[in-house]
């Protein structure tokens, strides 16, 4: 009876820690514009060093178009890539990787005002 409890318990222990390991995932970052500690602190498996390698690279060649793009930073392989894939932004609030889509769309989609009468 007692190692049916143990094992109900421990079958309960796994399932809540499975739920909660996303919360435990990277928080959403504009790479374009954080600094290194916010970088650092926001993605998992990105550490001081590799954020700032981060941002020395966006600061060389400008803006991150796409999380590919990141694949260029020394360090920064596939496996971290998709690990903090959801939590990578390039724009304000939008969705992660969804940056080069809403300039697009933000440029298209303004009309000219006319000019306000006097």
């Amino acid at each position: 009876m007692v190692s049916r409890i143990a094992a109900a318990f421990a079958l309960a222990l796994a399932l809540a820690l499975a739920i909660a390991q996303p919360a435990l995932a990277a928080t959403p970052v504009n790479v374009n514009k954080a600094d290194a500690a916010t970088i650092a602190e926001a993605l998992d498996g990105i550490g001081q060093s590799k954020a700032e390698a981060i941002v020395a690279y966006r600061d060389a060649h400008g803006p991150f178009k796409s999380v590919e793009e990141l694949a260029q930073v020394k360090g920064i392989g596939q496996a971290t890539l998709e690990r903090n894939r959801a939590a990578i932004l390039f724009t304000g609030g939008g969705k992660a990787g969804d940056g080069a889509a809403a300039a697009a769309k933000g440029k298209a989609g303004k009309k000219a005002r006319p000019a306000a009468a006097e």
